[in-house]
């Protein structure tokens, strides 16, 4: 029954759903569960540092029930979409409950989208086809390509734009690291059509397809729900991917991998990464926050992943953490005493 708490994740678009439903304040419902509530919660519940036995990854590893809980966000991402869209267009909101609306559904949009989709990418097959699906209405599909094929190989350095530097402001981070991911995934592409010996267009070229498949989206959202729901759409979205790149930000905030003499990077190691073993925090975004072990081990499982000592200790859970990224002086007085002091150093000299 233990293995039945990722099932809290589904309680972010039951909230939205909620707000959808009863309108008025409750379109608000969504933002004050996730960076409101919860956030209290986790100030009053244990963090957990224990591992699983070899013998328990084993057996977890085996169970499809931790597969199946990832599938199921793809047609309740898609379900909530055409709700949205279709209350906004069939009912009469007010501006507060419209910005409410927005919120909540580009909070399911990262949270069990991008989220479950940045998980589902690491894995083989139609798993990956998932994935990509759960990245479509946060208008980030290219993410698969500079994640996997980019910000595992640069991370903690300064060629990674997903990679928050010390002393900069989210706000700043967002826009580096959203223009920075999109232009290194046409870069990564051309890279990889160039190694094929394969033309732009060419159907190797995932990039394009990315950018048919969201005309598509585009054009069957104007198609059924008008103008307006387009722009609905692409607002969701964009709080979506911004939702995502808060926890990008708070992910690698200030660390920095050292250069060799050779001029390449040490490997990535735990201590590149900030963690978080508040327990509400990693049932609800699927182990993201031991986010240490997942770049050591790209491939690993959600249920699988670990602790490390020596990873850097975020001193909150991840929602409390991008809530006080919002407010940079707070941030940077919490965190920066926090980095690593080789790791400063290393920014100096650069």
């Amino acid at each position: 029954m233990k293995d039945l708490k990722y099932l809290c994740a589904y309680t972010i678009p039951i909230c939205a759903l909620i707000g959808l439903w009863f309108q008025g304040v409750f379109t608000y419902l969504t933002p004050i569960y996730a960076f409101g509530f919860i956030p209290i919660i986790e100030l009053f519940t244990h963090s957990s540092t224990k591992n699983y036995t070899e013998d328990q990854k084993q057996n977890r590893a085996k169970k499809r029930m931790f597969d199946w809980m990832l599938y199921l966000n793809l047609p309740l991402i898609y379900l909530i979409v055409f709700i949205t869209l279709y209350v906004i267009t069939s009912s009469t909101l007010v501006t507060y409950e419209l910005v409410g609306v927005i919120i909540s559904t580009g909070i399911v949009l990262g949270s069990n989208g991008i989220n479950v989709g940045h998980e589902l990418g690491h894995r083989q097959t139609y798993e990956r086809f998932i994935g990509k699906a759960l990245l479509l209405p946060s208008l980030y599909m290219h993410f698969f390509i500079e994640h996997n094929f980019g910000h595992h190989f640069k991370v903690a350095t300064k060629e990674d734009p997903a990679t928050a530097k010390y002393n900069q402001p989210v706000y700043f981070f967002w826009i580096t690291s959203t223009i920075g991911q999109y232009v290194s995934a046409w870069k990564i592409q051309s890279a990889l059509l160039k190694k094929e010996k394969k033309i732009f267009f060419s159907t190797k070229n995932d990039m394009l397809w990315y950018h048919v498949f969201t005309s598509f989206y585009f054009v069957i959202i104007t198609l059924f729900f008008g103008v307006y729901g387009l722009q609905v759409a692409l607002l969701s979205g964009m709080v979506g991917f911004l939702l995502l790149e808060t926890i990008n930000y708070i992910e690698h905030y200030g660390l920095r991998r050292t250069k060799l003499p050779s001029g390449r990077y040490e490997r990535v190691r735990e201590i590149h990464s900030w963690n978080s073993n508040h327990t509400l925090g990693r049932i609800m975004l699927y182990e993201l926050t031991r986010h240490s072990d997942h770049h050591h081990r790209a491939s690993k499982k959600y249920q699988l992943l670990d602790h490390h000592d020596q990873s850097p200790q975020l001193p909150f859970g991840y929602p409390t953490s991008m809530v006080l990224s919002l407010f940079p002086p707070i941030w940077f007085l919490i965190m920066n005493k926090r980095v690593p002091l080789d790791m400063k150093t290393e920014v100096q000299n650069k």
